[in-house]
């Protein structure tokens, strides 16, 4: 087995094919400081905690990672809590930065003998339609019977399966812009809160004791570069201000960068001996925290495949892995966009037009937080709890 990329999708993959005896190796371009320097998501599933528990993968976080089982949001000065924990009889996330997971799993591949090869950046993928696949790097050639591809959506895994033709891919640009940060805070994030004010959005999410993630909406066509840590400050200052008296105060502000928000969905996970997992079949916005929970996912449902095969010669798995991921991602890809467009707004609205929109925000977020289908369906979407309620299972429709 050949996997390319050491994030979340190939090293879980990685490592439950090392406990299940099957020989394997993962190349990842960057160097192991790189990939696990790297602050990115930040909340973890239910299920996808308990999988990794299955799997002998959570020591680490069941010790150090902290419980998240509420999120507020704040509208029009209305604060409406959705005590998420609660209405889903007791599932809540997981707070636990994924580097510190990606830094777990690559001490339990090295621990297994099989360390990812770091710094090794693929040239090329040949061989996908013939019966062995060769993953080619510089001064190293590979030989494989399949290539899992978890090198994110300009890899090299994501260009070949596009060159191969098949199903095209979807995609959507969303009319926002976002500034996205880390924000040093005096007392920890307990949970994520959405503040939908006049002047744009913020959202705060918990990442760890000392720091959150801080995303700011700005005005079209602004940069990084036109805000300055004062301006930032005061701007969260009067966003948050009248709506948060108990918030916690901002220190130091690193990793200032745009936030892209954008959805990408290939046609299919799966051209020959190749198969996409993560990034570099689908790539969601951060809103809802799908991303590395959906990579965890796509890994679990590959391993399985490829253990089939291996144990049982049995390929079932493997011929509709692609069917049955994509259906669950678009369902994920569905629920983001509505949140997307529920705490988000475009710019160019009147101050009348922008009142009008946050108010029918409110009667929308009215209905998650109090008892009905809506927001128990909205729950268990939210903690990813694997849980299928009565009633849709999405959003209501947002004007």
């Amino acid at each position: 087995m050949g996997i390319v990329g050491a994030g979340p999708a190939g090293l879980v993959t990685a490592a439950v094919l090392a406990a299940a005896g099957i020989d394997h190796v993962v190349v990842e371009r960057r160097s192991r400081a790189h990939i696990e320097g790297r602050a990115r998501a930040g909340l973890l599933e239910h299920r996808t905690v308990e999988y990794l528990k299955s799997q002998g993968l959570a020591g680490r976080l069941l010790t150090e990672g902290r419980r998240a089982g509420w999120s507020d949001f704040q509208v029009l000065g209305e604060r409406m809590h959705l005590d998420y924990a609660e209405i889903t009889g007791g599932f809540r996330h997981w707070v636990y930065p994924q580097h510190l997971l990606i830094r777990d799993l690559c001490d339990e591949l090295t621990a297994s003998g099989r360390p990812p090869l770091f710094s090794t950046p693929v040239r090329e993928l040949t061989g996908l339609d013939e019966s062995t696949a060769r993953i080619r790097c510089e001064g190293l050639d590979i030989d494989c019977d399949y290539v899992i591809g978890g090198d994110g959506s300009q890899g090299v895994a994501h260009k070949a399966l596009a060159a191969a033709g098949g199903p095209v891919s979807a995609a959507l640009r969303y009319p926002y812009e976002t500034l996205t940060m880390l924000a040093e805070v005096d007392r920890p994030t307990e949970g994520v809160t959405y503040t939908l004010a006049e002047q744009g959005f913020v959202g705060m999410m918990p990442r760890t004791a000392t720091i959150s993630r801080v995303h700011l909406q700005i005005p079209h066509g602004d940069t990084p570069a036109d805000w300055s840590t004062d301006r930032i400050h005061a701007e969260l200052a009067a966003r948050l201000g009248e709506f948060m008296p108990g918030a916690p105060r901002f220190g130091a502000l690193t990793e200032k960068r745009m936030l892209l928000m954008r959805g990408h969905i290939v046609g299919s996970m799966r051209h020959g001996r190749l198969l996409l997992a993560g990034d570099a079949a689908h790539l969601l916005t951060p809103f809802g925290g799908k991303g590395a929970n959906l990579a965890v996912a796509d890994a679990a449902l590959v391993a399985e495949g490829l253990i089939r095969h291996y144990k049982d010669g049995d390929d079932h798995g493997l011929d509709t892995y692609s069917e049955r991921r994509l259906r669950e991602v678009w369902e994920v890809q569905e629920f983001s966009d509505r949140l997307l467009r529920l705490v988000l707004q475009p710019d160019g609205l009147t101050p009348a037009e922008r009142v009008f929109a946050l108010r029918m925000k409110r009667a929308t977020v009215q209905s998650l937080t109090r008892p009905g289908w809506q927001s128990t369906a909205f729950a268990h979407q939210y903690v990813g709890s694997g849980m299928h309620c009565d009633g849709p299972s999405q959003l209501p429709p947002q004007a």
